[in-house]
């Protein structure tokens, strides 16, 4: 291939000994023939070995005639106010000072890697140029501060401005329902946490409440504290734990029981005749017993009946 690029090379430069032979390299698809690398080797143009190509390093030329009269073609002498232009050392560090740092120099290099260092750097020399060209513009009457009736066209136009402010109140718009809509989401979450905290109290109160209503009946205490369900107890009292009362004797229910209807006495056998009262002859009434009283209802006295059947439809019917 170099040999090739060789050929290709002799045979541009030298047009007068013949035109181009349509040569081209390996990569194109192109070969020579064996000839014409035979008539190349014989002219001494090809040589043992690699034969590459060399390019011709491109000669530069300092010309400082032409470069001064560019320079005096476009260069005018302005005033400074035109100009304004300024070179000075960066401003001294303040920041750094009231640190305790060590700051960079005037004459020190700048870490250009460092973006705070370069960062400040840039501020410092800013502000050092402030500092030198206002007292300049203040000698020259030249004002350094926009009046208060200053009007200049903005560089957009007002309905591109309105466009904008559209999309930031629009963007605005929708942060705030997305903060609401999150609100939202917490209130929920700890409204169900305060929804399930309640139920979760009313259940432990039903439960304390039964269970005070079943020692109540059981008689393991006397007292109705538990009616007053909304007075809650006081964390800290010292009063002391109730104790579970003797099952001797009747328990309160039987107590209130025996109170409002009274003692009842033994029930079976009420009714049977005792030696007592079979000799009680106190409440006997003979009159009565053998039906001569005016109360009397035997046999022989006929007392009042109820009509009959007819004898009632015939009274409906007079009346």
């Amino acid at each position: 291939m170099y040999i090739i690029c060789a050929i290709v090379l002799w045979k541009m430069g030298n047009e007068d000994e013949g035109s181009l032979l349509g040569v081209e390299s390996d990569e194109d698809g192109c070969e020579l023939s064996d000839a014409e690398l035979q008539e190349a080797f014989a002219k001494g143009l090809l040589k043992p070995g690699l034969n590459v190509a060399v390019e011709e390093e491109k000669k530069t030329a300092n010309n400082v005639d032409g470069l001064k009269l560019c320079l005096a073609d476009f260069r005018k002498d302005l005033p400074w106010v035109e100009r304004l232009d300024l070179t000075n050392p960066p401003a001294v560090d303040v920041v750094a000072k009231a640190e305790g740092k060590q700051a960079v120099a005037a004459g020190e290099e700048v870490n250009a890697e460092d973006d705070f260092q370069r960062e400040m750097f840039f501020y410092r020399q800013a502000q050092a140029t402030v500092l030198d060209a206002l007292p300049k513009l203040q000698k020259l009457n030249i004002r350094t501060k926009r009046p208060e009736d200053y009007f200049a066209e903005m560089a957009k136009t007002d309905q591109h401005m309105q466009k904008v402010r559209q999309k930031l109140i629009q963007k605005q718009q929708i942060m705030e329902k997305s903060e609401k809509a999150k609100k939202l989401r917490e209130q929920r979450k700890y409204g169900k946490k305060v929804q399930v905290e309640v139920l979760q109290n009313r259940q432990k109160q039903k439960k304390a409440l039964m269970s005070a209503v079943k020692k109540y009946q059981k008689g393991m205490t006397d007292k109705l504290d538990f009616l007053d369900g909304d007075q809650e107890k006081p964390k800290n009292s010292t009063a002391a734990p109730k104790t579970r009362m003797s099952k001797k004797g009747p328990n309160a229910k039987r107590k209130f029981k025996d109170q409002k209807f009274g003692f009842g006495g033994k029930k079976s056998g009420s009714k049977w005749n005792t030696k007592e009262s079979h000799n009680d002859v106190s409440g006997f009434r003979a009159r009565i017993a053998h039906g001569k009283g005016k109360n009397a209802t035997g046999k022989g006295k006929r007392g009042n009946k109820r009509p009959g059947k007819d004898a009632r439809r015939k009274m409906k019917g007079r009346k």
